[in-house]
């Protein structure tokens, strides 16, 4: 092979390995991009379109919110947090991707009894108190339940909407969420846009 034809033949290797990588310059950033997206939906985030009005008026049906799944690794669950969760009656028929929305109500050993859609939450000394709910703006609260004694590690939870929500007081297999269902702490909501900010409890 003459020199000229050597010459040819380098040139050519150089344009195949500069496409590649001009290809791989383009492509690397939205591949890292892809794979810490996962990651953090994984390991991070949780995000959810909640699909009922049993949050109203804090969540609307729609709303698209964003939930802590690493908060409680640092803090338990606290009184009024919103949680997304794994709906206890479908993880019993084996179905662990229907999750819900909800407000926690009752902590471990604490007494939830309702009387006439009025909470009264006692503590395992017996003291007993009637729960703030500023935030049940869609209705006014009605019915007799409980008493429940919310089990060790679990939480009596509640949708702000109390007339219209299948939550804790109607659950069949259990009326309280394992702490190992909790996905994470609902912390932002983030469409509609116009409604776009925090949800955290210290808003109320």
């Amino acid at each position: 092979m003459d020199n000229e034809n050597i010459k040819n033949t380098n040139e050519e290797v150089k344009k195949q390995k500069s496409k590649l990588r001009e290809t791989l310059d383009f492509f690397l950033p939205i591949i890292i991009a892809l794979i810490v997206a996962m990651l953090l939906k994984t390991f991070i985030f949780a995000n959810a379109v909640v699909p009922t009005g049993s949050m109203l008026n804090t969540i609307h049906e729609g709303d698209r919110i964003i939930a802590s799944r690493i908060e409680y690794n640092f803090n338990d669950p606290e009184r009024f947090d919103i949680i997304i969760f794994k709906a206890p009656d479908e993880v019993a028929k084996g179905n662990e991707k229907e999750y819900y929305v909800k407000r926690i109500i009752g902590l471990p050993g604490e007494t939830v009894t309702i009387v006439n859609g009025v909470v009264y939450v006692a503590n395992a000394s017996g003291k007993t108190t009637q729960l703030r709910d500023d935030f049940v703006t869609a209705c006014t609260p009605t019915g007799n339940f409980g008493p429940y004694t919310v089990p060790e590690n679990s939480y009596f939870v509640m949708g702000d909407n109390r007339e219209n929500s299948i939550d804790s007081r109607y659950w069949a297999t259990t009326n309280y969420v394992d702490e190992d269902l909790i996905i994470g702490k609902v912390k932002f909501r983030y469409y509609p846009f116009d409604k776009f900010g925090k949800l955290d409890k210290e808003d109320y």
